[in-house]
């Protein structure tokens, strides 16, 4: 099913206005308060296997400051209880300025986030030309409704679904806040729309939950306020403490100018991408290249995607699958073996999306994989459209509204993006993009497979995923919602985005 537009209904009643926590102690060892830090960082709520996402348009300030405040007492952080229902809120750079958050905060953001996904370099950069235009988006697109809020909602069942989305509409009112697009989304399924285990490689994140290894990507690549991968804490948005008269926002001791407090703490970028997903082109395809290879449909299939449908690594076990063993993901391509691709091709999706081990500097070193943890993302998606083989809705659209997180767009969602997925000479390779994701330019579509004597090459991929709408938006600490529910200044003007 396509994302649909979706009318707002009257707001029953006033939204109540967020009560103002003081500035916080640190709650752990590390400084991380996960009362501060909303769910969706921590969590994908696999637990909620339904869920729907609603983008808003601001069109007055107190209005929206007023739906937040109604909202905050619902969000769900990273310290919630399990619940029945969970609620996140994500702000695009509009929404923030239409709040009031000073500039000098707005001008805290990054650059990326500033600007927008749709800007003509932007769409160039990350391929969005062609078919994958924003010109053509179902939503987020210069010529669809504005969206300045997001709404990600999460239930346990589908009238628990329906009536949390009822809820939260009877906070909204047309004279203020009014609901642009609903993009609803599958019930939770393991598997993905082409029958492949998917979330498996999730980077371990330092101290997000109390606990530190040693492959671990550090806290600071992923929330704000907190060290990279380089020992430095991203750029972010940052406030004279005077502004914050209820004490809500926690203070920034790293800032150059003293009585700082931190607006971006705890916060990090989120990148939505709405993914229409041609799932009988992949296997027409497979079957196609399997009656000239002599290769079965199904390993042909596994090798583009570089896992088996269990989710097992084609590294780990290249020639078969098997349910009954534990998915192992503690593994490399070069250390393991496999650095010619002879198991997981080098141009298979997952070899491309965390390469591990196998780029420079010094394939199978831990140089190596400390560079790719520099480029690692949190993916929270959820599939959208029916089930394939369902004969009553065997022409509806499928796809995957792809979330991903992280502290610096265009040093990890964009240079994956462009430099690893629609890079056609990735690794060495020529004429191959991403098989699943990646854009095709011209005369780009052979996937080749390693094999001895005599390697394989697939030609005329087909474009698989086709990009039907997406934004950049901020996921605010639980603290941050509140300071801007409490009305931060007077509405900032709108300068990009």
């Amino acid at each position: 099913m396509a994302p649909s537009r979706t009318s707002a209904v009257p707001r029953t009643g006033p939204a109540n206005r967020a009560r103002a926590a003081r500035r916080p102690v640190a709650a752990s060892r590390t400084g991380l308060d996960h009362a501060d830090v909303q769910g969706l960082v921590g969590s994908g709520y696999g637990r909620l296997p339904e869920a729907e996402f609603l983008g808003v348009r601001i069109d007055d300030g107190a209005a929206a400051r007023a739906l937040l405040g109604g909202l905050i007492p619902q969000v769900t952080s990273m310290a919630s209880s399990r619940g029945s229902r969970a609620l996140n809120i994500a702000l695009a750079y509009t929404g923030l300025a239409r709040l009031g958050l000073p500039e000098a905060a707005l001008d805290g953001f990054s650059l990326e986030f500033r600007s927008g996904m749709v800007t003509p370099t932007r769409s160039a950069f990350l391929g969005d030309e062609g078919e994958n235009a924003p010109s053509t988006w179902a939503w987020g697109g210069p010529g669809t409704p504005r969206v300045d809020v997001l709404l990600f909602l999460y239930a346990e069942s589908p009238a628990e679904l329906v009536a949390f989305r009822d809820s939260v509409r009877r906070l909204m009112g047309t004279d203020g806040v009014v609901e642009v697009v609903a993009l609803p989304t599958a019930s939770l399924s393991p598997r993905d729309h082409l029958g492949f285990a998917d979330g498996i490689s999730q980077p371990e994140v330092a101290d997000l939950r109390g606990t530190r290894g040693e492959a671990d990507v550090p806290l600071g690549e992923f929330l704000l306020g907190y060290p990279n991968a380089y020992g430095r804490r991203t750029g972010r948005p940052l406030l004279p403490a005077e502004t914050d008269t209820a004490g809500v926002l926690p203070t920034a001791p790293d800032a150059e100018a003293p009585d700082t407090v931190d607006f971006g703490r705890n916060g990090t970028y989120l990148v939505v991408r709405t993914l229409g997903l041609d799932v009988a082109a992949f296997w027409e395809h497979a079957g196609r290249w399997a009656a000239r290879t002599g290769l079965s449909p199904d390993l042909l299939a596994a090798k583009m995607v570089g896992r088996w449908p269990s989710g097992t690594s084609l590294t780990v076990s290249p020639d078969h699958d098997d349910d009954a063993q534990p998915v192992d993901n503690d593994f490399r391509y070069h250390r393991d073996g496999d650095d010619l691709g002879l198991g997981c091709p080098v141009a298979a999706h997952v070899r491309r999306a965390n390469p591990r081990d196998s780029l420079d500097p010094r394939p199978g070193s831990d140089a190596a994989v400390r560079v790719n943890n520099r480029h690692r993302l949190i993916r929270r998606g959820r599939q959208y459209g029916p089930p394939p083989g369902d004969p009553e809705h065997a022409d509806d659209e499928r796809g995957l509204h792809f979330l991903c997180l992280n502290a610096n767009i265009s040093r990890q969602f964009e240079f994956v993006q462009h430099t690893w997925l629609n890079n056609p000479a990735f690794a060495g390779l020529q004429d191959s993009p991403d098989p699943i994701a990646g854009h095709r330019p011209p005369a780009a579509g052979v996937f080749p497979i390693p094999a001895t004597p005599v390697r394989h090459r697939l030609l005329d991929l087909p474009s698989l995923a086709r990009v039907r709408g997406g934004g950049y938006f901020f996921l605010p600490g639980v603290r941050a919602l509140a300071y801007l529910a409490s009305g931060p200044g007077a509405p900032a003007g709108i300068r990009s985005g």
